[in-house]
């Protein structure tokens, strides 16, 4: 096949190739065909008109399809947006586009069972990951801590030492150091059953199971039970931390020979190859792949990771190099870019605000004056300035991401609302990536009438603002939690903002 392919790259360009075709085009071209293409925000196929994903929404339990807005085309995102108007909604289907119909769905119990208290995974919140494509607004994947979805039944898919190719498209400032945001081929079975049963992309900045130069983010392969930048265990210098803001990652692998690529995804530039080589030793030669596929999680359903993922696919065969520079070319072509978080009243950066339960009385988020409890206290012009000041909030730019808001204290300067255990309450900032994120808020339309913003946590995007018996909470429309319950949903979540009792 590679003379075969030297030939054909020979006459047709990567250029040519990434203009005229999409991704699983340019494979099938290479002669490594898609068994299974996975993607929210476009098509893979020049020809593919299908559904892309399916999105339920929360205060029905109903369910529709996301589709292209034409053949070969991005996601109808207007659809979406018009679906679940009013209310949430999450990812409960990410389609396959190839034949093969390995589709992904809610991941099951495994090893690591889950937060459901049925052991179930969380599906991703359908409007966690605006992103643009060519100035069009769709979504992606946002992946919190908890969330992840399963193909067990698969066809096609690479077993044992079988060549395979996967590559997918990443947001470079979405990670964390858990374990494990993977893409890719895992046990049949969510149980980890032993070395070289497994071989995903993963993406992050964990320490101690392998890792590249730098402080990461990294591209890696999880071949279970370790983490590999290159054939030895520990620290390879040859992979290095990734700058991107959209990440292409590719990991490929064949009988004792494999591959670890990567690129920037809005950028045309040819992809550069980060380790080749021999496989690990101790069990990864020959390897013993179950075929199976997972997005967002580890073999075994470990599912403390954060990620978003936009598209990606995996190969029957080992994919050429200029296969995968011509697959890389056409992503920089869709033209990923940053979208807007926020939506909805504005809330300005720099402006003293308080927070009303619902479009009128007298019900305010505060914190104790004494402690850092938030809870919803009656507040009006006769109450003392200290009472007043706990009920007053100064917006800041967002903690952990700049696109969204984090509230700081009139009344206890460097302390913000967060949530620990879902629950809200406002401590001074210990400057730690959890907390920067667990006290990050994006502003959005409210859910009704009854106040003029809604308030969702950007590293838990399908969690929001909810009073509940007086205490409010970072909650989610339906969960396992009490202050989950759909019951009263949109009143409880939406709030009025007016101008803070003190400055």
């Amino acid at each position: 096949m590679a003379l075969h392919l030297l030939s054909l790259v020979a006459t047709v360009s990567a250029a040519a190739l990434a203009k005229n075709s999409l991704p699983c085009d340019i494979y099938e071209f290479g002669e490594t065909p898609c068994v299974a293409a996975h993607s929210t925000t476009r098509a893979l196929y020049a020809n593919y008109s299908g559904p892309l994903y399916q999105v339920v929404r929360d205060s029905d339990g109903s369910t529709t399809n996301i589709n292209t807005k034409s053949r070969g085309g991005i996601a109808d995102s207007g659809w979406q947006d018009t679906w679940c108007a009013g209310t949430t909604c999450g990812i409960s289907m990410i389609y396959d586009q190839s034949p093969r119909g390995n589709h992904l769905s809610r991941a099951p119990p495994g090893g690591f069972k889950g937060p459901e208290l049925n052991g179930t995974d969380n599906i991703a919140s359908a409007v966690g990951a605006p992103v643009l494509l060519n100035g069009n607004r769709v979504y992606g994947v946002f992946v919190s801590p908890g969330t992840g979805y399963r193909r067990e039944d698969v066809n096609g898919t690479a077993v044992g030492d079988e060549p395979q190719g996967i590559y997918a498209v990443f947001d470079g400032a979405h990670t964390n150091n858990q374990c494990c945001f993977d893409y890719g081929n895992a046990e049949t079975n969510a149980l980890d059953t032993g070395n070289g049963h497994m071989e995903t992309i993963y993406f992050g900045d964990i320490n101690g199971m392998g890792n590249g130069k730098g402080n990461g983010p990294w591209i890696m392969a999880d071949l279970e039970n370790g983490l590999w930048a290159g054939s030895k265990e520990g620290n390879d210098p040859g992979v290095p931390s990734v700058p991107f803001r959209f990440v292409t990652a590719v990991v490929k692998g064949e009988p004792n020979h494999w591959s670890i690529r990567g690129a920037n995804a809005a950028s045309d530039r040819a992809m550069s190859t980060y380790f080749e080589g021999e496989r690990p030793k101790n069990g990864y030669n020959p390897m013993k792949r179950e075929g199976a596929i997972i997005l967002g999680i580890g073999g075994d359903n470990s599912d403390w990771s954060q990620g978003t993922f936009y598209e990606g696919c995996m190969t029957e065969g080992y994919p050429d190099d200029s296969i995968e520079d011509a697959v890389q070319a056409n992503i920089a072509s869709a033209g990923y870019d940053i979208a807007p978080l926020m939506d909805g009243p504005k809330v300005s950066v720099g402006s003293t605000i308080s927070f009303r339960a619902g479009r009128s009385g007298n019900n305010y988020l505060a914190h104790d004056p004494h402690a850092g409890n938030i809870s919803i206290h009656t507040v009006t012009d006769g109450n003392s300035a200290d009472e007043k000041k706990a009920a007053s909030w100064r917006v800041r730019t967002g903690l952990g991401n700049a696109g969204c808001l984090s509230f700081e204290s009139v009344d206890r300067a460097g302390t913000f609302i967060r949530h620990s255990g879902f629950k809200l309450q406002a401590d001074k900032n210990d400057g730690t990536k959890l907390f920067r994120e667990d006290a990050t808020y994006c502003a959005v339309q409210g859910f009704s009438g009854e106040g003029t913003n809604s308030f969702r946590n950007w590293g838990y995007a399908a969690r929001y603002f909810r009073v509940y018996n007086g205490f409010v909470y970072t909650a989610s429309n339906g969960g396992p939690r009490e202050f989950d319950t759909k019951a009263n949903w949109n009143n409880d979540a939406s709030w009025t903002v007016v101008d803070g009792f003190a400055s």
